[in-house]
């Protein structure tokens, strides 16, 4: 073997040992050859999940259960509310319009008055 064979070789085995460190570095879970960039992926987005849920203020699902629980009364409550004040707009509106309707009677006939007295 002479110098270049040992050189080449050299190379190719740093380039393969490399490569398998780069591949293993990190690992925590079980090492998935079949699909090697998905258990990658899968394993960086397991190591930052809480980082991720802190920095996008994300809420964990048990705890949006116990919000809910606490304010779904409450929220229904005021959706009554609301529905009741509603009913009120109309009937205020419908009393409005009414009003309106004996101004203008009243208006109407304020002014055949006075023209007639004229």
């Amino acid at each position: 073997m002479d110098l270049l064979e040992f050189i080449i070789l050299v190379l190719v085995l740093c380039t393969v040992i490399f490569l398998v460190y780069y591949f293993f570095r990190g690992q925590k879970g079980e090492v998935s050859l079949a699909r090697p960039v998905e258990s990658r992926i899968d394993e960086y987005l397991d190591r930052r999940f809480q980082t991720m849920v802190d920095e996008w203020e994300l809420v964990p699902h048990a705890r949006l259960d116990t919000f809910m629980e606490k304010n779904t009364r409450l929220v229904e409550q005021d959706e009554k509310r609301v529905a009741e004040l509603k009913e009120y707009e109309k009937g205020l509106e419908t009393t409005l319009t009414s009003l309106e309707a004996r101004l203008d009677a009243l208006e109407k006939e304020l002014a055949t008055k006075g023209s007639t007295k004229k």
